[in-house]
C-alpha cells in the first residue's frame, strides 16, 4: 500500500491541485507534526483517503477547538487503530524545552505516555495476532536522528517502546538534515526500521 508521509515544511509540489497526479495512487495519509492542519486537510481533500498524524512540538494542544485538529483526520496520539490492513499506534510531542510550550514532554514524562499506551499496542497486538505495523510520532528516539540542541534531543522513551513493541516501520519528523548532522534517514534499530520523513516521504508498506 502506499502511504504518503509528512511533517514540518509546506511543500508546493504538494500544496497544489496536481498532487494527485505527482504522487498518484496513494491509499493512506500521514502526519508527523508541525504543520498548518488546513495543509493536512488539503491532502486529504485531494486524495480522499484516511488521514492519521500526531501533533509536534509547534501544533496546537488538542481540543474540541476546530482549529485544534485536522478535519477528516484521525489524531493518533497515544492511540492504536487498524486500518487498511495496518496495525499503527501514535506518540507526538517533543523533548521539553519551553516550559510554556504546546505537546513537549521531560524524558520522564514520555516514560509515562508509553506506559499508558503500550497496554493498548499490546492488546491488539495479541487480538490481531501480529506485531505493530507503524508508530508515528514527532520526536526520533535517542541517538537516532536526532541532534544535539535541547529541542531536537531524542526521545529514550521511543528507544525503549521500539525494543519492547517491535513495530516493523517508525516514522518521525522534528529533525532536518543539514551538513554532518544526521548520517542518513533510515536506521534499522532492533527489529524496527527508523525513517526520518522529512519534508515528505512516499512508502509502499506491505499490509
Amino acid at each position: 500500500m502506499k502511504i504518503l508521509a509528512v511533517s514540518d515544511e509546506i511543500l508546493d509540489r504538494l500544496y497544489n491541485s496536481r498532487v494527485t497526479e505527482t504522487y498518484p495512487d496513494v491509499r493512506m495519509l500521514l502526519g508527523c507534526g508541525d504543520l498548518p492542519y488546513e495543509y493536512l486537510e488539503f491532502l486529504v481533500t485531494m486524495y480522499n483517503v484516511p488521514l492519521f498524524y500526531v501533533p509536534g512540538n509547534h501544533d496546537p494542544r488538542f481540543s474540541s477547538n476546530p482549529r485544534a485538529h485536522a478535519e477528516g483526520g484521525v489524531n493518533l496520539d497515544e492511540k492504536v487503530v487498524r486500518v487498511n490492513g495496518l496495525l499503527m499506534a501514535g506518540l507526538g510531542g517533543s523533548n521539553k524545552y519551553n516550559p510554556e510550550g504546546p505537546n513537549q514532554y521531560t524524558q520522564q514524562e514520555m516514560f509515562l505516555r508509553v506506559y499508558r499506551l503500550l497496554p493498548k499496542i499490546f492488546l491488539q497486538t495479541l487480538l490481531r495476532g501480529r506485531r505493530l505495523d507503524i508508530l508515528l510520532a514527532h520526536s526520533p528516539p535517542n541517538g537516532i536522528h536526532d541532534d544535539d540542541d535541547q529541542a531536537h534531543r531524542g526521545l529514550h522513551a521511543l528507544n525503549f517502546l521500539l525494543r519492547i513493541a517491535k513495530p516493523r516501520f517508525m516514522l518521525h519528523g522534528h529533525t532536518i538534515f543539514y551538513s554532518h548532522n544526521i548520517k542518513n534517514h533510515i536506521t534499522n534499530y532492533y527489529q524496527t526500521k527508523v525513517v526520518n520523513i522529512y519534508p515528505f516521504r512516499v512508502m509502499d508498506i506491505d499490509a
